[in-house]
């Protein structure tokens, strides 16, 4: 299967493919200043891009570009970097005592290469096993939407997601794979449109080969309804 030549790729590669931090870096006056001022300054940096490359924004499609591009990167597509956005993470007692692996697939993925400022879309596969605790499903996604939503390195996003479940649930056991398509590779450079990447973080009892395998072989269960 396609995610299993890669993750084979990958463990050719030893840890050369994981990023040197899971930390997005950010300066230390990063939230200084309001959404609103940012949106202003954006807004007025945009104009400036726009006009250096001959547009004419006095024109009825381009007026208003500079203040949609300036919210859309403040309150959407980059919005994950601000810490309040962080979604909760509602842990619960495993009351019914579920000891085998859960996981969640096919999670869509929508974030922004970090290097070009192009998107990145794909799925994320991520699973645990729980020591005691779960966490409510859709907090997965969310969890997936709010680290994808800020300017990223694909091997950092998934090492920020098993971190965050590892630090919610109180056990290493997690693991999450993301195969995705960087429009820095398929619409510019290369061109290459078939090209994906394929990346993975495996925590805990997910490190066994066994284990590891189990979950590679649900990500590839045929689950169309």
């Amino acid at each position: 299967m396609k995610i299993d030549k890669a993750l084979e790729a990958i463990e050719a590669l030893g840890d050369n493919h994981i990023a040197t931090s899971a930390t997005t870096p950010l300066r230390a006056d990063a939230f200084k200043l309001t959404d609103k001022e940012k949106i202003a300054l954006i807004k007025e940096d945009v104009k400036h891009i726009l006009e250096t490359l001959g547009l004419d924004l006095t024109d009825d499609s381009l007026k208003g570009t500079p203040q949609r591009v300036a919210k859309m990167f403040v309150n959407e597509i980059f919005s994950g970097l601000h810490p309040d956005r962080k979604p909760n993470a509602s842990t619960f007692k495993n009351s019914y005592q579920y000891g085998e692996m859960l996981v969640e697939k096919n999670i869509t993925v929508y974030s922004t290469c970090e290097h070009h400022l192009l998107p990145i879309v794909g799925r994320a596969h991520v699973a645990y096993i729980s020591n005691g605790t779960v966490v409510g499903l859709s907090k997965m996604n969310r969890i997936v939407d709010y680290y994808a939503k800020r300017p990223q390195v694909q091997e950092r996003m998934t090492m920020q997601i098993v971190q965050d479940l590892q630090a919610a649930l109180g056990t290493k056991d997690v693991a999450c794979v993301i195969d995705a398509k960087h429009l820095c590779v398929n619409s510019r450079g290369i061109r290459d449109i078939e090209s994906s990447t394929v990346t993975s973080e495996f925590g805990g009892k997910f490190k066994e080969q066994s284990i590891r395998r189990e979950f590679l072989d649900y990500i590839n269960l045929d689950t169309t309804f």
